[in-house]
């Protein structure tokens, strides 16, 4: 993990060869439905497991069947809220949650509309109350334009104020970043790749393509 010395707070796992090889299949266009959507469960708890390194621990005396002895507990690990953007967040969010087996899930149906306005329709909306203890991770696998994300995080913080603000995502366009961090500059992005740009329709170059589509297969348009 690696931080960006472009913006504050925000990571990718451009390092970790093991992540670059999930994020190769995954940009393959032949690499159909059911890798992945495996590849992004796989993302979704390692990059858990990265987060945790930013929770606040604590020791603990325990006993073991030999002597006593001081254990570990992440603490922030007992109190998240993950929220998952419908649909394409739904095996992003498997893959947290097995590392952070404690959190509340909600859930958030935003599409974003076509160039150049990209405005959000916001259909469903389910979040739980959220404390002052928590950690907020918003799952969400493109970060485009940005105008998703924004949205969402208007929407979250009428739930309640956390004590972070977390989006974790796939692959992040420049463009994105730099807006959602200039609408709300305490949130932190854990990405695996940050790509070059965004093309005339918003879509991530070099990217993936549609990972909705790419995971679930592509509507029927009536």
């Amino acid at each position: 993990m690696k931080r960006d010395e472009r913006w504050e707070g925000v990571y990718s796992f451009e390092d970790s060869p093991f992540i670059m090889e999930i994020l190769t299949e995954l940009r393959d266009e032949r690499t159909c439905p059911i890798p992945f959507r495996k590849g992004l469960v796989k993302l979704g708890r390692y990059m858990a497991y990265e987060i945790t390194k930013t929770m606040e621990v604590e020791k603990v005396p325990i006993k073991t069947p030999l002597e006593e002895t001081t254990g570990t507990v992440v603490k922030d690990r007992r109190n998240v809220v993950i929220i998952t953007v419908l649909r394409a967040a739904i095996p992003l969010m498997e893959g947290l949650i097995k590392v952070l087996d404690h959190a509340r899930v909600g859930i958030v149906s935003a599409s974003r509309g076509k160039a150049p306005k990209f405005g959000i329709e916001m259909k469903y909306v389910k979040v739980p109350q959220i404390k002052p203890e928590d950690t907020v991770i918003i799952a969400d696998p493109m970060i485009a334009t940005g105008s998703t994300l924004i949205r969402v995080l208007e929407e979250v913080r009428k739930y309640g104020k956390a004590k972070r603000y977390v989006i974790v995502g796939v692959l992040a366009a420049p463009e994105g970043i730099s807006r959602i961090k200039e609408a709300h500059p305490e949130v932190e992005m854990f990405v695996a790749a940050i790509d070059r740009e965004l093309n005339d329709h918003g879509y991530i170059l070099p990217g993936l393509g549609d990972a909705g589509d790419r995971a679930f297969g592509a509507p029927i348009k009536l």
